[in-house]
């Protein structure tokens, strides 16, 4: 294991003082480069591991012999972990660093995706799964810690719409790799591909992250943290979007874990491989999730979320057609709605958040994977009871609690508005 840096200063007496302080990046110079394609390295193999079985699962099916819903658990076991133990590795980066974490936990994952192939029965490939789920779940909260810790405020959006941009690349690559491999050698073989791919993430990430310069370690206190945490979910803000990110991605969780499913049947009956390139439409969230920030600046957090929602509604309805590429517009519309609804979510958490921003960004990322182990096996579970139409259904209804959630905000920001007013008046 390379030397890591932990992010606390080094102090050498004269020297330091004459130094001039440290400035938080900002676009254009060079230690913003190097950590936006360092943390794009790493939201890309986080999403190639994490989703790693997703389109594999008809195979996966096929050649263990056992229906939708048992496959989607190498999909939930995953996502479960990772929102189980975000929030405890988030208390440890507070401790040991955001770049120190983020390591360990890339090579704990790289590490158990090389055995992931050779799992001899559902039941280990779940294991293994949950496993690579929990390391996985160092990465997301510490690096979104770490960008509002060292990135300037007004570029921070654009910051995390790149590490989340690298995610969409990340879902789709390792969807796209492991869909070819499996067609030439089987789904295990597709498993092995990704897993190099993830490696080789992982020495880029290695080499380019600037060190943190402002991070200040805390004490490892659990009643603290449980303090902290305490205060985060009495805050009405971050409630609701944890709740909308959670919601979300029962949305995303739902039309991926099936699309696959339906695109191996009847009238498509597409190969694994033309499968795995349908995964190439997560480009468009690349760019949707870049652009997040701009978005946010012309229409305000509500509307941008408004205008997410209703692309991702749309592209739902489209996607009951049995025109594939009407479904696949479709799914360039729910691509599109849903990375871009993530992306302003997950960078208002960091932003509202004034302290203890590695708890908070861990909640919503617990609520965030929670909603994708709900909407994986929701999904499945309905596609196999009653076909399409009933995971369409599941997500349509996921839509309307963020739709509800985001209207029940507005209102609250009205209202709060008024207060003033009206106290102004009574004086």
């Amino acid at each position: 294991m390379p030397p890591v840096h932990t992010g606390a200063p080094v102090i050498t007496g004269a020297s330091t003082a004459s130094s001039p302080a440290p400035e938080p990046h900002a676009p254009g110079r060079p230690g913003y480069r190097r950590m936006s394609f360092a943390l794009f390295a790493a939201g890309l193999a986080t999403f190639a591991l994490l989703y790693s079985t997703q389109a594999l699962l008809p195979a996966i099916s096929g050649d263990l012999g056992v229906t939708a819903g048992q496959a989607s658990w190498t999909v939930s076991a995953a996502t479960g972990a990772l929102a189980l133990f975000v929030l405890p590795l988030s208390a440890l980066s507070e401790r040991f660093g955001r770049t120190r974490m983020m390591t360990w936990s890339m090579a704990i994952a790289v590490g158990v995706a090389l055995l992931v192939p050779f799992a001899p029965n559902l039941e280990w490939l779940v294991v293994l799964r949950a496993v690579q789920g929990a390391a996985i779940a160092g990465i997301p909260a510490s690096a979104m810690a770490y960008l509002a810790e060292e990135v300037q405020p007004r570029a921070l959006v654009a910051a995390i719409g790149l590490f989340v941009a690298g995610n969409s690349i990340g879902g789709m690559s390792g969807r796209l790799v492991t869909g070819w491999a499996a067609q030439l050698g089987g789904w295990r073989a597709g498993l092995a591909a990704v897993a190099a791919m993830a490696l080789a993430c992982a020495v880029v990430f290695l080499v380019m992250l600037p060190r943190a310069r402002f991070f200040r370690p805390a004490s490892l206190n659990p009643r603290a943290v449980g303090r902290t945490v305490a205060g985060h979910l009495r805050d009405p803000l971050l409630l609701r979007l944890y709740g909308i990110g959670a919601l979300f991605m029962t949305v995303f969780g739902a039309v991926y874990t099936v699309i696959g499913y339906r695109l191996v049947d009847e009238p498509f009956s597409l190969g694994q491989g033309v499968i795995g390139s349908i995964f190439l439409i997560y480009l468009v969230g690349t760019v949707s999730s870049a652009a997040a920030g701009k978005l946010v600046a012309r229409t305000g957090r509500r509307g941008a979320l408004y205008l997410a929602v209703t692309t991702t509604a749309l592209g739902l309805l489209l996607s009951l057609s049995d025109s594939l590429v009407t479904i696949v517009l479709g799914l360039v519309l729910i691509t599109a709605g849903f990375f871009a609804g993530h992306a302003v979510a997950s960078a208002a958490v960091s932003r509202t958040a004034k302290t203890g921003r590695a708890q908070a960004s861990a909640l919503y990322q617990s609520a965030y994977y929670l909603g994708s182990s709900a909407g994986g096996t929701l999904g499945a579970l309905a596609y196999h009871e009653a076909g399409w139409a009933a995971t369409v259904g599941i997500a349509l209804l996921a839509v309307l609690g963020v739709v509800s959630i985001t209207l029940y905000g507005t209102h609250a920001a009205r209202a709060q508005r008024r207060i003033p007013a009206s106290a102004a008046g009574a004086r």
